[in-house]
């Protein structure tokens, strides 16, 4: 059944490389600053944070979709693959609904974005939240490539002979995976029905040529990737969020947090990359509890 979200208002507005989606939760009468909430991927969409808008009974809470994934148009042209240009969607969403006071919500390479976003200390950013961001490629590869070492032999074992034979595309290969993607990605079982959403509407074209086959290969643009020298300009009060299980391991999540001046750390039980999906409730209430402070 397809998730019905209740927005207050959405659109497209122009932006750099062509016209992107937003959709706004809440109501604009709310003296709370805005959050404005970026997915990850690249080439994912804003479906699978639909958990986000349980916070619009407190203020608006913005989606959009960036160039190339969701509902916004999608060029597939490389030379907007650049994160100094998925910067500018903010600038521009920001321009174009009169944000002048936000808070920011990253996930995964959302968190990237985001984390760049912040490192600019750019005028009325007041809170920032890393949920589970890649900061530094070699580092995210490396946390994987254990939880890969983990699976089940038989599993790991089948991952092997098809990567070995070029068998990748193989049901048995996306069946093995699909194991790693139930520990660390996901454990909710079933997925709920606004991940599957955005897990059909994935950018393959654009998720491949940024990062790669899987979330613990990477041969695309983003694969020498390294934001961790930023984090020590990020001025806005930051909270940097991860699950048990995370692809963004909980070490490498405490790694980050030591590196921004004003950083706050939230590990959650028996949850994965998606934690805002597993530990829903709890992961609202911590937010809550951030904004608040």
């Amino acid at each position: 059944m397809k998730t019905q979200w209740n927005f207050s208002e959405q659109g497209t507005i122009e932006s750099h490389g062509g016209k992107i989606w937003y959709g706004i939760s809440g109501s604009k009468e709310s003296s709370e600053t805005p959050l404005i909430v970026i997915h990850g991927g690249p080439g994912m969409s804003h479906s699978y944070l639909y958990p986000l808008t349980d916070l619009a009974d407190e203020r608006l809470v913005i989606f959009y979709d960036q160039l190339d994934a969701g509902l916004s148009e999608r060029p597939n042209n490389p030379v907007n693959w650049r994160i100094s240009r998925f910067l500018l969607e903010v600038d521009d969403l920001r321009e174009s609904l009169n944000l002048d006071r936000v808070a920011i919500f990253g996930n995964s390479w959302g968190g990237t974005i985001a984390a760049s976003y912040a490192a600019k200390n750019p005028a009325g950013l007041e809170r920032l939240v890393l949920s589970s961001p890649l900061l530094n490629t070699d580092l995210w590869l490396a946390d994987n490539k254990a939880h890969r070492e983990n699976l089940p032999p038989e599993v790991l074992s089948v991952m092997r002979q098809c990567e070995k034979e070029g068998q990748e595309s193989s049901q048995e290969y996306q069946d093995s995976v699909e194991v790693f993607y139930a520990r660390h990605f996901c454990r909710s079982d079933p997925w709920p029905d606004y991940v599957k959403e955005t897990m059909n509407a994935l950018n393959e074209t654009c998720y491949a040529g940024m990062w790669g086959p899987n979330e613990f290969t990477c041969n695309g643009l983003l694969r020498n990737y390294d934001g961790l020298a930023e984090l020590g300009i990020i001025q806005a009060p930051t909270l940097v969020t991860c699950g048990e299980f995370d692809e963004a391991t909980p070490a490498s999540c405490k790694t980050f947090v030591s590196l921004i001046p004003e950083a706050q750390y939230a590990e959650f039980d028996n949850a994965s990359h998606l934690t805002f999906v597993d530990s829903r409730k709890n992961y609202i209430e911590t937010l809550r509890k951030f904004f608040a402070e």
